[in-house]
């Protein structure tokens, strides 16, 4: 079973209420979709940087966002997560203030995990950035992780 690593947007789109911007309203439905129709075909695991990630804010939202982490499996970080996460910041890639952003990339590529499930796109799934990133992974020895919005994870109805 291949393995997606939910990264914290598409946690926090899973619980929110639904939004009156017509886009992020339409990314909080795919999201659920793909909760109900895939989930089960795919281990969803998390990081403990998720986990830091959801528990702050709003209280009840927090409860929300912990309810949907908390049966996941938590992938442990490690040495080789800080050093790639670093190797990541050290090539420019990306700006200082997404240093969270690298780590769930290392997490999960230390992990061997399939797939990086995201909305966030400025860092994540941004088709300038991944390939940059990915040859950082490479260099260090990890096969990153596709990185993809949830849009992009949903299977083809075959009666479509």
């Amino acid at each position: 079973m291949e393995t997606v690593y939910l990264e914290t947007t598409f946690i926090s789109y899973l619980v929110a209420l639904p939004a009156r911007d017509l886009v992020v309203a339409a990314h909080q439905q795919i999201t659920r979709d793909w909760w109900q129709q895939r989930r089960q075909h795919f281990r969803c695991v998390v990081s403990p940087v998720v986990i830091d990630e959801v528990s702050s804010g709003d209280e009840s939202e927090i409860k929300k966002r912990l309810e949907i982490v908390g049966p996941l499996d938590v992938l442990a970080a490690s040495t080789d997560a800080e050093e790639l996460t670093q190797a990541i910041m050290d090539s420019g890639v990306l700006p200082e203030k997404a240093v969270r952003d690298a780590a769930h990339i290392a997490v999960a590529a230390v992990h061997g995990v399939e797939y990086l499930l995201t909305w966030n796109c400025r860092h994540l799934a941004n088709a300038q950035i991944s390939p940059r990133v990915q040859v950082v992974c490479k260099r260090q020895g990890f096969r990153m992780p596709v990185i993809c919005t949830p849009e992009e994870l949903l299977e083809e109805d075959a009666d479509e």
